[in-house]
């Protein structure tokens, strides 16, 4: 009877265990995902773009050194593993900043080579191929949404914004200021992110002209990222300026929204950093908001007087739920975190450049959702 006791005792303990063990690999949670090991070391991914659970693309460069400007990085996401892609007839040196797509056969990336010249690559379900910038245009950023793709650079040291027409690249008129940031929800319904001389601004283009809003009026403020959920709901993230303070005191992080006739600042549970990116839920609602070198006030006597803040936001109705990037051994925390969310799931990807051992660095891949 003891004997069978006991052994029933420790079968439950076993299956609670299993329980306990299939409860915490069903939660979702960020997790670190490892680069190719083809990807050398001195590695930085700036932008990834996702289509389903199984496709989906990051850019950057690697083999970036003191005095090496590094290669064009591709990778691939299959549903399993990251997988670095070849680029054929792609021999200059430099980086890839940016990728976006209106469809899995319609995939743009932009970057600059060594010499600073601009360069445009495409993907058209199969393989990716060299395109023609536009002439004179140093580029920075693609965006695409609402079946339309846009461009963000500079000409002669001027803003310039190029919108492709199915034949070309062309000139679009220029909110005064800098733009960092778009959002597309159509031809006639474009946000812009940037910032003026002095205060953080917002643009919208109607079509016809655009239509500026001052959204934050301290100097050195500006927002790059912006998401426009309906007429009445835009959100804008960025970095808050201030003068005076502290000598070395970090800059705090901007969030605002517009309700359809006023902007107003968004509290956040962190007190410095910066907003570098923003996400959407599967229903187009603000679901995520990334802030790199996110810091917190510490408890009185603390020092330095900072403390680790969030990484990651997550927006549930009117809260937050704070998450922090998962450690990665030998690595240190994400200078750049630029979200990608995975059409019709929960899933998100992040991807940026993490600070590495003596002052070096290395590529950041972050996943939301179950463990793989």
């Amino acid at each position: 009877m003891t004997r069978r006791l006991l052994v029933a005792g420790l079968a439950a303990v076993l299956t609670a265990l299993g329980l306990m063990s299939s409860a915490a690999a069903d939660t979702e949670s960020w997790h670190h995902v490892p680069v190719p090991a083809q990807v050398r070391p001195q590695a930085a991914l700036n932008e990834a773009v996702a289509f389903g659970p199984d496709r989906a693309w990051a850019v950057g460069a690697d083999a970036v050194g003191r005095d090496a400007p590094g290669f064009p990085l591709v990778l691939r996401w299959d549903g399993t593993h990251w997988q670095r892609q070849s680029l054929p007839r792609t021999g200059w040196q430099g980086e890839l900043l940016s990728v976006a797509a209106t469809s899995p056969t319609a995939v743009w990336a932009v970057g600059r080579d060594s010499a600073g010249g601009a360069r445009l690559l495409r993907h058209d379900g199969r393989t990716w191929s060299e395109s023609r910038p536009p002439r004179g245009v140093a580029l920075t950023k693609v965006v695409a949404g609402g079946g339309e793709t846009w461009l963000i650079g500079s000409r002669d040291g001027t803003q310039a914004l190029l919108r492709h027409d199915g034949r070309g690249w062309r000139d679009m008129p220029v909110p005064p200021g800098a733009v960092y940031g778009l959002h597309i929800r159509a031809a006639d319904d474009v946000w812009a992110a940037g910032t003026t001389d002095s205060a953080a601004a917002v643009s919208h283009w109607n079509g016809q002209e655009w239509q500026q809003t001052i959204v934050y009026g301290y100097p050195r403020s500006a927002v790059g990222s912006v998401l426009a959920v309906s007429p009445t709901e835009v959100w804008a993230g960025g970095t808050a300026g201030f003068i005076g303070g502290p000598v070395g005191r970090p800059i705090p992080p901007l969030l605002v929204r517009f309700d359809g006739q006023t902007w107003s600042r968004v509290t956040l549970p962190t007190d410095f950093g910066s907003v570098t990116s923003l996400a959407a839920t599967e229903s187009g609602a603000l679901g995520w908001v990334a802030v790199s070198r996110s810091q917190k006030f510490g408890p009185p006597g603390t020092f330095p007087p900072f403390v680790p803040g969030p990484a990651f936001l997550a927006r549930n109705g009117e809260s937050f739920t704070e998450y922090s990037e998962p450690a990665v051994p030998g690595e240190g925390e994400s200078s750049v975190l630029r979200l990608a969310p995975v059409p019709g799931t929960r899933t998100v990807w992040s991807v940026g450049r993490a600070d590495g051992p003596e002052a070096t660095f290395a590529p950041r891949i972050l996943r939301f959702g179950r463990a793989l």
